[in-house]
C-alpha cells in the first residue's frame, strides 16, 4: 500500500492523526465529577462531563438532569452527554438561556490566523439526537479582541445525525486576533433554550459583532416539555472546509488533556490517601500534591465535599478528624504543585510525618479546578 493510501485509510478510520480536533473530550468519555447531575437549570454554570458545562441564564423554572450516558446505537461511540428535562418552562422570560458549552483555550487557536489575511477555514461537527424533532442553534463565539459570533440552526430528530457546520471565515481577517494566552479564545455552544433578548434579531451567519438579539434566532425550547431529551457526542472543531471523520483517541490522551483543567482525587473509598506531608504544630498537616500533567491551565481553586469531618490526618497510628475544610496555601500553590493544609483539634506531634486522607466517607474528594 502506498503512503498516500495508508494516510487515506487512517483518516477514513477516524483514528487520531495529530490533534486535528480543537475540542477536548468530544466523545464524552471522561467524567471525573460523576455520571449523573440532578436539579440543573438554575441561573449560573455547572460542569458535567469533563470540559463540558451548561450555562443557564435568567430565571427559568425549567430544570433538567444531565448524565454521562452509555450508548450502543451509534457505531464507534460508547458515551454521550444526555440532558433530560424534569421541569418544564412554557413561559419564557426575555433573559432566559440554556446553552451547552465548551471553552477553548486561546493559545491553542493561534494557528487559525484570525485577524490576518491568512485566517484558516473551520468546520464544526457533532452527533445529536432527541426524543422528538427540534430546531436548536449551534454557535461559535469569539471571546478575544473583538467579541464576535456566528450561529447556525440545526434540526435534531429521534435518530443520531452528524451535523457538519462550515464556519464562514470570509471576514475573519477583520474581527481581530486571538490573544496568545491561557484565557478563552472561543466558546463552542449548542443553544437549547432562549428568550427574546437572544432571538429577536437576525441570526449571525457570518462573523459579526456578538449582538445578543442576533445570536439565537430560531432556537426551540428544550424546556417546552418534560418529555424532552437531548443527546450529544462526537463533537469536533477542526481546520478545513469539510468535516473529516471524528478523530478517536485513546483514553489516556483524552484524560491527560482534561487534567490540565480539572484534577480530582479520592471519592472512591474511605480513608483514601491524598498525599504525605508533615505536622505543622499539634493541629495541622501540610501536604504537597502535584499535578499529574505537570502544569494546569492556571493556579487552581480547591473543591471539596464542604464538610470538614469528611477529611482526616493519619499520624502516629491514628486518624484525627479534620475540624475545618482542607484549604490551599496560596503562598506555596502554583499551577504545578498544590500545598494543602488539613486541620484537626490537636493530638499531632509537630514535625512528624502524616498522611492527608478521606475520613470514614467513601465519597470524600479533593478537586483542583483551573477551568477557563
Amino acid at each position: 500500500m502506498s503512503k498516500a493510501a495508508e494516510l487515506a485509510a487512517l483518516i477514513g478510520s477516524g483514528q487520531a492523526q495529530g490533534d486535528r480536533n480543537l475540542i477536548i473530550n468530544g466523545a464524552q468519555k471522561v467524567s471525573q465529577r460523576g455520571t449523573s447531575f440532578t436539579g440543573q437549570g438554575a441561573n449560573g454554570s455547572a460542569f458535567f462531563t469533563d470540559r463540558w458545562y451548561c450555562f443557564s441564564g435568567g430565571s427559568s423554572a425549567g430544570r433538567f438532569t444531565a448524565t454521562q450516558e452509555t450508548i450502543t446505537d451509534l457505531a464507534g461511540f460508547t458515551s454521550a452527554l444526555k440532558l433530560d428535562c424534569t421541569t418544564a418552562d412554557t413561559s419564557i422570560g426575555a433573559d432566559e438561556q440554556l446553552s451547552l458549552i465548551q471553552s477553548i483555550e486561546a493559545q491553542n487557536l493561534q494557528s487559525l490566523g484570525f485577524g490576518t489575511s491568512g485566517a484558516k477555514p473551520l468546520v464544526f461537527s457533532f452527533y445529536a439526537k432527541a426524543n422528538a424533532n427540534k430546531t436548536y442553534v449551534a454557535e461559535l463565539y469569539k471571546n478575544d479582541t473583538t467579541l464576535s459570533s456566528q450561529s447556525h440552526t440545526f434540526a435534531v430528530t429521534t435518530s443520531w445525525q452528524r451535523f457538519e457546520i462550515p464556519i464562514n471565515n470570509t471576514n475573519a481577517s477583520s474581527i481581530g486576533t486571538i490573544v496568545n494566552d491561557n484565557g478563552v479564545g472561543f466558546y463552542w455552544l449548542i443553544n437549547l433554550h432562549a428568550g427574546s433578548n437572544l432571538t429577536s434579531g437576525t441570526i449571525n451567519s457570518t462573523w459579526l459583532a456578538a449582538t445578543q438579539a442576533n445570536r439565537m434566532p430560531g432556537c426551540g425550547s428544550f424546556f417546552s416539555s418534560t418529555d424532552n431529551t437531548f443527546f450529544m457526542t462526537g463533537a469536533s472543531l477542526e481546520i478545513g472546509e469539510v468535516a473529516t471523520p471524528f478523530e478517536h483517541e485513546d483514553i489516556g490522551t483524552t484524560l491527560a488533556k482534561c487534567l490540565r483543567y480539572y484534577y480530582r482525587i479520592g471519592g472512591a473509598s474511605a480513608y483514601h490517601r491524598y498525599g504525605v506531608g508533615s505536622c505543622q504544630g499539634t493541629n495541622s498537616c501540610g501536604t504537597v500534591i502535584y499535578s499529574p500533567v505537570g502544569e494546569m491551565r492556571d493556579v487552581p481553586s480547591l473543591e471539596t465535599t464542604g464538610t470538614a469531618s469528611d477529611y482526616g490526618i493519619y499520624e502516629a497510628d491514628g486518624v484525627n478528624a479534620c475540624t475545618s475544610i482542607p484549604a490551599l496555601n496560596s503562598a506555596g500553590t502554583n499551577s504545578k504543585q498544590f500545598n494543602t493544609t488539613f486541620t484537626s483539634s490537636g493530638n499531632l506531634a509537630s514535625g512528624n510525618a502524616a498522611e492527608a486522607l478521606a475520613n470514614n466517607n467513601a465519597d470524600a474528594f479533593l478537586a483542583f479546578k483551573a477551568e477557563s
